[in-house]
């Protein structure tokens, strides 16, 4: 247990930067993950929210180039800053490296092959964490909310670092978690990478007939 006054940080998420001494909580780190904007990173960081949502597009065929660690860790970053019911998370991430689990994925995504891509993350849901005081059933109903928009949040956010993804919603959720040993409920695979082609933004429907709007 840590000592009061003591910093804390996720495992595999040390700071290797010095200066983060005045940092108090794990905030801090998010805050340096985040707000790093050195020159390597800024060349490939999109900071426009709304081209990087008009740019973002599906991806089923990804190159092998390998994604960078510091893009990674700002797209796990910005899942944690996704907002979630009454700020407990109530959702979990697997980042899934090992290649053999990988290839496992894709039959329990009605095999669809582009599982097996460079970066696997898996969205849980984790209704235990959502301290609230309402029915369970209105719990797991937070819980799938807060993971669907820690997906989307991590979407945005390798979309902004020139990367391209895929959402997968088609899975058995019981073969997913014996996969991935857990006793979580998956909501989605988010699968990321460098795509082999860009692809052109696609029509999509009028606003007016979108949006409902009552007076």
């Amino acid at each position: 247990m840590a000592k009061k006054g003591e910093m804390v940080y996720p495992r595999g998420y040390e700071p290797s930067i010095k200066d983060v001494k005045a940092a108090e909580t794990r905030q801090s780190l998010l805050n340096v993950i985040l707000g790093d904007h050195s020159q390597e990173i800024s060349e490939d960081l999109d900071t426009d929210l709304f081209e990087v949502m008009k740019r973002r597009r599906s991806t089923r065929k990804f190159d092998e180039k390998p994604v960078e660690d510091w893009k990674v860790d700002k797209i796990l970053a910005a899942a944690d800053t996704a907002p979630t019911a009454g700020n407990f998370q109530g959702f979990e991430i697997f980042y899934i490296k090992n290649e053999k689990l990988k290839q496992k994925l894709v039959e329990a995504a009605n095999k669809q092959p582009y599982v097996n891509s460079p970066i696997v993350l898996v969205y849980c849901k984790n209704p235990s964490r959502v301290k609230l005081q309402f029915p369970v059933r209105m719990l797991k109903k937070f819980a799938i909310q807060d993971a669907t928009l820690a997906a989307a949040y991590s979407q945005l956010a390798a979309t902004a670092l020139g990367l391209s993804t895929i959402w997968i919603g088609m899975i058995n959720e019981k073969k997913v978690a014996e996969i991935i040993g857990t006793d979580l409920v998956p909501s989605s695979i988010l699968c990321i990478g460098y795509p082999v082609k860009r692809k052109h933004p696609k029509p999509r429907r009028n606003l007016s007939e979108l949006i409902h709007v009552l007076e």
